[in-house]
């Protein structure tokens, strides 16, 4: 168990030390994961920037993912959704709300400071954990199609299942901790409180200032 996210990247960012000379793109899934991204960049001496991806949630469950969709609307569909007979209609209709989500975050985002491409680079995706994984999936996707070189998952826990799915589509998954019994990410942590959009507004300015 990690004391917060912030313990969690620095062991995560000992764990990828292997990466530094490849100057690497960290990217942290918003919002929870953006500050350890910032964080293990610093550790790492490489560039950090926000990913956005968001899971389709299932039908009177927000909390419950059932697929992921990236900011291109590359849509990861789970076994769930067949599994509770989840229409493509209601799909349709989550995938575009989340988008417009993602396109208000991105607006904000970039009037801050500009994405960093990921073409030609070594990425590595950090999220706070992998429940169902999904939008890890998205994630990856979403990288490999605009040209990543490598893609490196890390995150502090995850499930077993989530971490095997993973393993199909990165080059290389570090996950810390897989407990048998999993029930959330949050079981990892003492604290896990929510990030708000005000520190990641903050992370991004301070970044901007740093590059300027």
């Amino acid at each position: 168990m990690f004391k917060d996210r912030t313990e969690a990247a620095d062991v995560l960012a000992g764990k990828l030390q292997a990466y530094q000379p490849y100057h690497p793109l960290v990217l942290g899934i918003a919002r929870g994961a953006v500050p350890m991204a910032a964080r293990i960049a610093q550790h790492l001496a490489a560039d950090w920037d926000v990913l956005l991806a968001k899971k389709l949630s299932a039908p009177g469950n927000p909390e419950f993912a059932v697929g992921a969709v990236d900011e291109s609307g590359w849509v990861y569909r789970s076994d769930l959704v067949n599994r509770l007979g989840i229409d493509d209609r209601y799909l349709e209709q989550e995938k575009e709300r989340q988008m417009a989500t993602m396109r208000q975050r991105r607006a904000q985002y970039d009037a801050l400071a500009p994405r960093v491409n990921p073409a030609g680079r070594v990425v590595i995706v950090v999220d706070d954990g992998l429940a169902t994984g999904a939008t890890m999936m998205a994630a990856i996707h979403g990288l490999k199609q605009q040209g990543a070189s490598k893609v490196i998952c890390a995150v502090p826990i995850g499930s077993r299942q989530s971490v095997a799915a993973a393993r199909t589509a990165a080059d290389e998954v570090i996950c810390l901790l897989e407990p048998e019994e999993f029930y959330a990410v949050s079981q990892g942590y003492r604290e896990f409180g929510q990030i708000e959009d005000e520190e990641v507004l903050s992370l991004l300015n301070q970044k901007s200032n740093q590059s300027n």
